[in-house]
C-alpha cells in the first residue's frame, strides 16, 4: 500500500489553534491517537456553527457523522502549539467529507491528517439534501481539482 505524503498547510482553510494539554500525551509521551478525532470534531463543528450550519437546530436539518479517520505522519507532544485547518474534500448530495489538517508548531506539513464523512439528515434521521446555502459554504473550503 502506498501512502500518500502528508499536505503543506497551504492545502487546508479556517485554521484553529489548539493548545495541548498534559493529559493529552499517552504512556509514549506523544498525543494519544483518540485525541486527534476530539480535535478534529471541534475544529469542524466550530467551524459549522461560524457558518451558520448548527449541528443540532430544532426540528430541523443536522450532520451526524458516519466515518472517521486518521493517517499519523509524525508525533506531537504537550507543550506543543498545534494548528488545524479544513476543507472538503468531496461533497455528494447528503454526504460532505471533511480532510483535518493539523500542524506542529509552525511546521508546514501536516503531522496528523484526518477526515470525518457528515450526512445531513432530516429530524427522523433519515438522509435528506444539503441545503444550497450549506452548499455554497461547503463548496468555498473544497478541494480544487
Amino acid at each position: 500500500m502506498t501512502r500518500r505524503p502528508p499536505q503543506p498547510r497551504s492545502a487546508y482553510h479556517a485554521f484553529r489553534e489548539i493548545q495541548t494539554r498534559w493529559k493529552d500525551n499517552d504512556t509514549y509521551g506523544h498525543i494519544n491517537n483518540v485525541t486527534y478525532l476530539s480535535y478534529f470534531d471541534t475544529v469542524v463543528s466550530l467551524w459549522q456553527i461560524e457558518q451558520g450550519m448548527e449541528i443540532a437546530q430544532e426540528g430541523g436539518l443536522r450532520f451526524l457523522v458516519v466515518e472517521s479517520g486518521a493517517t499519523y505522519h509524525a508525533e506531537a507532544r504537550f507543550p506543543d502549539v498545534l494548528h488545524a485547518g479544513i476543507r472538503v474534500g468531496r461533497l455528494g448530495t447528503s454526504s460532505v467529507r471533511f480532510e483535518i489538517g493539523i500542524f506542529r508548531n509552525d511546521e508546514d506539513i501536516a503531522c496528523v491528517e484526518g477526515f470525518f464523512v457528515h450526512v445531513a439528515v432530516d429530524p427522523d434521521t433519515r438522509p435528506t439534501p444539503i441545503p444550497d446555502t450549506a452548499r455554497a459554504r461547503l463548496e468555498a473550503i473544497m478541494v480544487k481539482g
